[in-house]
Formats: structure tokens, sequence, C-alpha cells
């Protein structure tokens, strides 16, 4: 698995822990929060994973955007938080900056 497969695998759990969280109820769902916790440790697994080959800023700065990126889009669809011009001109900003890091980063 290279570093970046890694890295976005990583991302993509920290997605589905923000949501169990959620679910969880402050952890008083079972089920919820067993998802929450291995999401968790999946997360930090891969992200270990993607930090031995890939710069330790670049790493935590896309792992950490994937999350909120993904997360803002989630409370959209899932939940239907504001959409407004201002909220998706900034999460585009977030995903240029990820976009950018990937292309600046010679791993």
């Amino acid at each position: 698995m290279t570093g970046w497969l890694a890295l976005f695998a990583a991302g993509l759990m920290e997605i589905v822990w923000a949501l169990g969280l959620k679910h969880s109820e402050g952890f008083t769902r079972f089920w919820p929060a067993v998802v929450t916790l291995a999401a968790i440790l999946a997360s930090f697994g891969l992200m270990s994973i993607a930090l031995k080959s890939l710069p330790f800023g670049t790493a935590y700065a896309v792992w950490t955007g994937i999350g909120a990126a993904g997360s803002i889009v989630v409370g959209m669809t899932l939940y239907g938080e504001p959409a407004s011009s201002v909220r998706v001109l900034c999460l585009s900003m977030i995903v240029a900056g990820m976009i950018g890091l990937k292309l600046s980063t010679p791993a």
C-alpha cells in the first residue's frame, strides 16, 4: 500500500468515526460506539503506515483535511446542514489546499 493510498483511507476513516460519534450519542449506543472505536483505530493505523513514506506535516494536514471536508459534505447531504456559497467556497479552499500539498510533495 502506498503512503498516499493509506493516507486517503485514513482520512475516510476520520469521516466514519466522526459520523459514528454523532450516532453513538455520547457512547451510549453500543454498535455505533463500536464502529466509532474501530474507525478510530483504523484511521490511526493507516496514518502510521502513511507516515513511513510521507512528510509529517503534509500527511497530518491532508488527513485532517479529508476528515474535515468529508464531514462537511456528509453534514450537508445527510443532515441538511447549510450549503451556502460561503461554506462551499471554504470547503473548496480546504480541498485546494490538500491538492496543493499533494502536488508539492515528492513522495
